[in-house]
């Protein structure tokens, strides 16, 4: 049996930066950090964007060079997964029945992707994208001469999968089963922006469409979907989602239904047990006090920080302001705040000029914003969405005041 004072499982961000933190806060002990993937922390969103096409190695989305590491006596133990808890003898059971003692344990387990449960979906050449070793398998189908794509899922991960396809000179369909792209996470404008800008790229929609099955003998050839229509391609990308990895916690009786539940300090109701980032369901000031979980690496890097200062003695509560960004050709979005249950959107700006902000409100009061190639509106509207300020929506269309002039 092996033993650390602190053990972390996870290796993405926030088991990355819940490592740094605490040796930044000054924790002297043993951290050990237990991880599915077979490398180092690396980031993840780039998995989809700039590793996909090419754009940047893996050495320049590696969250530290593997040496820092060792420097600061941060020890790695991957491709390695936990399949039970004991919260009493406070052990690990880990991959071939090995045990890790831990002193306190700070889960960053993040999710796994949500599969397709039709015909087919095992087929070979049907992706997901959440690991560096799932972006390479894609990468090498491309570079066998796979020219025909479908993505199953129209939020953020299956644009920006469908993005760098196309940049590559793919043929790619995006199928949607919600009656308009992003219905999860924003608002009708920006729905129908994203549309028209992947029209006008060459990829096709199948809006409020379901997959019935995936076809193919030995390898995926088509889509086939619930009104007959079959999709011919050559590999296929599922974006539908994550399930918060958390099992051993919550058989261990960590409380949780949409993930496991953490308190202010990112504490789970098990003694001695964190939890961060996209698996952390958490009461969230900035969603009216809606226990929420944020996908996002802002949420897994600020859970980070409250976790280390909170065993290291400096508790201070989780109170950071959402934002999140994804890129898309040359277009940047930038979200700031959480729009869950805006009554009224406000669009500031012309989306056919490339750069506007959709405002979401909630009984008048500034919750969000959306912002695309509008960086002055996105850093002014923090500001906004901080101060829980309440604007009118003829103001906020006015695009010749500047937002930080209404605080």
């Amino acid at each position: 049996m092996s033993e650390s004072d602190i053990v972390i499982v996870g290796t993405g961000h926030g088991g990355a930066q819940v490592a740094l933190a605490l040796r930044q806060h000054g924790f002297a002990g043993s951290i050990l950090m237990v991880g599915r993937d077979s490398e180092p922390p690396y980031e993840r969103p780039p998995l989809s964007k700039d590793y996909l096409y090419g754009e940047k190695p893996f050495e320049r989305i590696m969250i530290r060079p593997p040496q820092f590491w060792d420097e600061r006596q941060v020890g790695l133990l991957m491709e390695t997964s936990v399949s039970r808890i004991d919260p009493v003898a406070k052990t690990l059971t880990i991959t071939g029945g090995g045990t890790i003692r831990y002193g306190t344990l700070i889960w960053a387990g993040g999710g796994d992707p949500r599969r397709l449960s039709c015909p087919g979906a095992q087929l070979p050449g049907v992706h997901v994208i959440r690991d560096k070793l799932d972006t390479d398998r894609i990468r090498a189908e491309l570079s066998a001469g796979a020219k025909r794509a479908v993505v199953i899922g129209g939020g953020y991960i299956g644009l920006e999968a469908a993005a760098a396809l196309t940049k590559l000179g793919c043929s790619v369909t995006v199928v949607e089963k919600e009656n308009r792209l992003l219905a999860r996470v924003a608002g009708e404008d920006l729905s129908r922006f994203y549309e028209a800008e992947h029209r006008a790229q060459g990829v096709d929609f199948r809006i409020g469409a379901d997959v019935e099955a995936i076809e193919g003998e030995e390898k995926v050839t088509g889509v086939r979907l619930a009104d007959g229509e079959t999709l011919p391609c050559d590999l296929v990308i599922v974006g539908i989602g994550i399930v918060p990895s958390v099992g051993p916690l919550i058989a261990a009786g960590a409380a949780g239904a949409n993930g496991v539940d953490v308190d202010p300090y990112c504490r789970t109701s098990l003694p001695d047990i964190y939890a961060i980032g996209d698996c952390a369901a958490h009461v969230n000031g900035y969603a009216d006090g809606a226990i929420i979980r944020l996908e996002s690496v802002q949420n897994a890097n600020d859970m980070a920080n409250t976790a280390a200062r909170a065993i290291c003695g400096d508790k201070q509560p989780y109170e950071a302001v959402p934002w999140f960004w994804s890129n898309q050709y040359d277009l940047r979005l930038q979200t700031i705040g959480v729009n869950i249950g805006h009554d009224a959107t406000v669009l500031r700006g012309d989306p056919a000029e490339r750069s506007f902000s959709v405002v979401y409100l909630k009984g008048g009061r500034v919750v969000a914003l959306d912002c695309i190639n509008r960086t002055k509106d996105y850093a002014q509207g923090r500001k906004l969405v901080e101060a829980r300020a309440v604007i009118a929506p003829e103001v906020l269309l006015n695009t010749e005041v500047q937002l930080k002039e209404l605080l």
